[in-house]
């Protein structure tokens, strides 16, 4: 059985990996989050204006677009697609 120094050691050293680690691992989340928002407003808005034959194909390339720029980021996809 462990004693009650080890198990103290091992808490804190638990409390000081976790503090290290937090800003990057919330980060990671952030963009995951925002990279799953714009696929499913890419989703969403290439459901409605396919009817109109305008469609952004969803690829590596549009994807890291709406990952990083979120909702500005799929704006600046339809303006794209509009005057290319």
């Amino acid at each position: 059985m462990a004693t009650p120094i080890v198990i103290a050691i091992a808490v804190i050293l638990g409390l000081l990996i976790i503090k290290i680690f937090r800003k990057p691992i919330s980060g990671i989340l952030k963009f995951l989050i925002h990279a799953a928002f714009g696929y499913v407003l890419l989703f969403v808005f290439n459901f409605f204006a396919g009817t109109y034959g305008l469609t952004i194909e969803i690829n590596t390339f549009t994807a890291a677009i709406a990952g990083f720029g979120g909702v500005p980021g799929v704006i600046f996809l339809i303006i794209l697609k509009l005057f290319i």
